[in-house]
């Protein structure tokens, strides 16, 4: 979900007021998808965030700064050299498109002023952030080849050129009745929401179907069933929808549904979702900085990566359990394999070598004289058959032990990847996703080396305090779960930890003392909110005195064994947790 071209005019109109003449401070960039610029006016300093995410494309100003990975990327090295220094000269957009150009003039060799220009396409998947000057690309976030597309390039050198205009109509420029008469000449079965789509420039579904909704129609009308004074109410529509957008102070909205999923938003009021959550902000920018953050659209650097590479190894340690069974079947006939030897060892006179593909006898086992088959290697004799069974007997007895040690380190190879996806869920700073990339280096998933020197922001568990004022400690990853455990803690805390279930080590700091029952439920709930079964019912939850908890030496991170337990079924309240868990916002 992302802003059309016609809520983007009063953004444009929004950061231009904001930033034009401000000077470019800093450039950093978070992540592999968004850039942020420091501008500095008079007074103030102001935080351009430009993010390309597919999800929700979309410039606007922070109030809360992003952390930034140690080593700059190259894109954001070529930013520093062409544009720190220089001062915003004008934020325009290109018609009403999703395309907002920030021309900068900065002071070149001589003393000569040069302008250069980030284009900002905001277009969904194919958003991207590019650098011009005098109409050559200097370098682009998404370098896009022959290979990429036949219709466009975008690299350095390449002549940029902006997007063909559409046949469609300014709602700002042209008068309405030019507009209405275009809106009319559409096929009589055309929806009346496609048809405003086809004709208004910059309208995207949220604004047609506001025009809609504000006419008295549903989308889905036919224009053949509109007569002259519905018309009408729909002029009438795109007028107050026109005013809305234009107006010096905007009203933004989103709208939402009860799990917090963003139903639509715009630069003025919708109405056309009664049914929604309706949340009304100041500005355009804390709109879009509220709307990247109920989508999830800031991603840490690597942390989808390490997603992807904990996932493709639990796919092969799944499969690798697959077959573990099946060869621990197969090994279970290892008897089969004896009766067989023992019969040809007993019936070997009987029979010509290299003769017969398989016999059948009278098992010498059998106490009711059944027979039984046994295929024979022609290739061999009668008693090289039988070495064979005996071989393959032993082969199989051996296997019985060895495979089953081998399925019992698959299976913890399973829960130590599980605990680590439910440690990547809950990491929210670089120091945390460095802290994983290690245990993942330490593990043996990861070819590469360890981050030794970490200048990241430290990592630190959660910290929550229960209404009684007792303190409980979170850990976020493996490494910070031992700490908790073996460092942290005193003797006499109490422990929880979600049963058989990859999660968080939580810490209830009762120093010995008696724990309340609506405490007590509060950590269990906090364990199972924070593991692999986050949105389960009656979650069995472990809670023991931290000094029944042991970590066996040699084990992997975040292992223990625990010993005295009780254990509690908790249906975690979310609405109950809410305000706990605000008190950390990670």
């Amino acid at each position: 979900m992302s802003l059309d071209g016609f809520s983007m005019r009063p953004l444009v109109r929004e950061l231009n007021d904001a930033l034009a003449g401000g000077r470019i401070d800093k450039i950093t960039q978070p992540n592999k998808q968004s850039i942020v610029l420091s501008i500095r006016q008079p007074g103030q300093n102001h935080q351009l965030h430009i993010s390309i995410n597919s999800q929700n494309p979309t410039a606007h100003l922070l109030t809360k700064n992003l952390e930034n990975p140690p080593e700059p990327p190259v894109f954001c090295m070529v930013l520093r050299k062409q544009l720190e220094n220089s001062r915003i000269a004008a934020i325009r957009q290109h018609g009403l498109d999703r395309l907002i150009l920030i021309d900068m003039d900065s002071i070149a060799a001589g003393g000569i002023i040069v302008t250069k220009t980030l284009v900002l396409e905001l277009m969904g998947k194919y958003s991207n952030i590019i650098l011009i000057q005098d109409g050559v690309i200097i370098d682009a976030l998404r370098k896009i080849g022959t290979n990429s597309s036949r219709v466009r390039t975008v690299l350095p050198g390449d002549a940029y050129e902006l997007p063909p205009g559409q046949d469609k109509l300014d709602l700002f420029t042209v008068p309405m009745t030019e507009v209405m008469a275009r809106l009319q000449a559409n096929s009589p079965e055309e929806r009346l929401d496609k048809a405003l789509l086809g004709t208004c420039m910059g309208f995207g579904p949220v604004s047609a179907k506001e025009v809609c909704f504000l006419g008295g129609f549903a989308p889905s009308t036919r224009l053949s069933a509109l007569e002259d004074v519905d018309f009408q109410a729909v002029s009438a529509a795109l007028s107050e929808i026109r005013e809305a957008a234009s107006g010096e102070t905007p009203q933004p909205v989103i709208l939402i549904d009860g799990q917090q999923k963003v139903l639509a938003m715009a630069a003025f009021p919708l109405h056309y979702l009664s049914d929604a959550v309706t949340l009304s902000f100041p500005n355009i920018s804390a709109m879009l900085e509220k709307a990247s953050a109920l989508a999830g659209s800031y991603v840490l650097p690597d942390k989808d990566r390490f997603k992807k590479l904990v996932k493709n190894e639990l796919h092969r340690a799944e499969n690798k359990l697959v077959k573990l069974d099946e060869e621990i079947a197969a090994a279970e006939n290892a008897e089969e394999y004896k009766i067989r030897g023992d019969n040809l060892m007993t019936y070997q006179y009987q029979y010509n070598d290299h003769e017969d593909a398989a016999i059948t006898v009278v098992n010498i086992y059998s106490e009711t004289g059944e027979e039984i088959t046994i295929p024979l290697d022609q290739r061999y004799t009668i008693i090289q058959n039988m070495q064979l069974c005996y071989k393959k007997y032993d082969k199989l007895k051996r296997a019985q032990e060895l495979l089953q040690v081998q399925r019992q380190e698959c299976e913890a190879s399973i829960t130590y990847l599980e605990s680590i996806e439910a440690s990547l869920l809950a990491s929210a700073s670089i120091g945390e996703i460095a802290e994983i990339h290690n245990e993942l280096v330490e593990g043996g998933y990861l070819r590469e080396k360890l981050k030794r020197k970490n200048n990241d922001k430290p990592s630190h568990p959660f910290r929550f305090t229960a209404p009684d004022g007792t303190q409980i400690l979170v850990g976020k990853n493996n490494y910070q779960n031992d700490k908790l455990t073996c460092k942290t803690a005193s003797f006499n805390d109490t422990w929880f930890h979600t049963q058989n279930i990859p999660g968080s080590h939580v810490i209830l700091r009762n120093g010995g003392e008696e724990i309340s029952e609506e405490t007590l439920l509060l950590a269990a709930q906090l364990a199972a909110h924070f593991s692999k079964a986050q949105g389960s019912s009656k979650v069995p939850v472990d809670y023991t005195e931290i000094r029944c908890v042991k970590k066996p030496s040699g084990s992997k991170p975040g292992f223990v064994i625990f010993t005295n337990q009780k254990t509690l079924y908790i249906t975690p309240d979310e609405q109950e947790l809410a305000p706990i868990l605000a008190q950390d916002p990670q």
